[in-house]
């Protein structure tokens, strides 16, 4: 298996495990996995082709729908609520 195969495995444990913790702990680790999915798909790309990057960006937008969709949302100027934080009101 390749180096660029191998951190998209890291890459995916990793994003597995941000998903387990609170809501207010994930910001900073979630943004760091959500900057690095471009490079990694890239590489990707580069090394494997385009059908395995389509996997990989398939993958990527089921776990960061939420994110995405309000990136998405804030882009085209549409109002958002903000995100729903447990315990507070």
């Amino acid at each position: 298996m390749s180096l660029v195969l191998i951190l998209a495995c890291v890459w995916v444990l990793a994003a597995s495990a941000t998903a387990l913790l609170p809501l207010h702990r994930q910001m900073l680790p979630g943004l760091v996995l959500l900057v690095s999915a471009p490079v990694l798909l890239v590489w990707i790309g580069v090394v494997h082709g385009v059908w395995v990057v389509a996997i990989g960006l398939a993958a990527f937008v089921s776990l960061f729908r939420r994110p995405l969709w309000y990136l998405a949302q804030r882009a085209m100027g549409r109002p958002v609520s903000p995100p729903y934080r447990e315990g507070r009101e």
